[in-house]
């Protein structure tokens, strides 16, 4: 029998994800260990483990890379259909979300471009454009954040209007705003530059301060602080 398709049941018990963390804990599992559990069973072809192994493979072994793709892309895996895609999907988005909360525990604070980079990093690892705009008290605490829209891979439609809106409706001083550029790259673009001026010229008339807009690139960058801010450079 091929190595890929030993039933889990007939392997050793210390090759064995579940049993392996019941006698090792958590930690001693890889991450394909662990996204095996998630799965559950493995397909006609290979066992769980190597399906979990492929799957990764197929990410450049990156779990930010795997949480990106689609449900209609995790399905093209053998053996992955809508409740496993939905499952393993499922289980990154706790991830993304546990270390959202994880950082931004102690961060009600928003005074620099380092610091809006922290709160939204995790929400803005899409492969599409998204908008967020972040509401701070006259001492730039954190009162809420909101997505204002999202949009295809190149660029997304921003209402200012609703900006300003939620602005009031949260009796905000203080604003600030990001988004991402799916490509990796953050050098902003001519229509960046532009709304960037519209929306610092609509907060200057309702007496709210813009504090800064950042754009995030690819954040499992190198340096881990992969963004460009408007105000860091001069440009707001």
């Amino acid at each position: 029998m091929d190595k890929n398709n030993i039933p889990i049941k007939d392997m050793a018990n210390e090759d064995k994800p579940r049993e392996k963390m019941l006698d090792k804990g958590k930690k001693a599992l890889s991450n394909s260990e662990l996204l095996a559990i998630i799965i559950g069973t493995g397909s006609q072809n290979m066992n769980v483990v190597k399906l979990a192994q492929k799957l990764l493979a197929d990410a450049n072994n990156s779990l930010v890379e795997l949480s990106k793709k689609e449900l209609s892309e995790l399905k093209k895996a053998d053996g992955i259909g809508d409740a496993k895609a939905v499952s393993i999907a499922a289980a990154l988005e706790l991830g993304s979300r546990m270390w959202a909360e994880t950082r931004n525990s102690d961060k009600s604070v928003i005074k620099d471009s380092h610091s809006i980079y922290e709160l939204l990093a995790s929400k803005l690892n899409e492969s599409h454009e998204l908008f967020y705009a972040i509401y701070l008290n006259n001492r730039n605490k954190l009162i809420c954040y909101k997505q204002i829209s999202s949009g295809g891979l190149t660029q997304t439609s921003v209402d200012i209007r609703m900006i300003l809106k939620n602005a009031v409706e949260c009796n905000a001083t203080v604003i600030a705003v990001a988004h991402n550029h799916p490509s990796g790259s953050v050098r902003p673009s001519k229509e960046d530059i532009n709304l960037t001026k519209k929306i610092k010229e609509a907060c200057e008339i309702m007496d709210i301060k813009l504090l800064d807009h950042v754009i995030v690139g690819e954040h499992s960058s190198s340096n881990g602080n992969n963004y460009f801010s408007f105000y860091d450079n001069g440009m707001l």
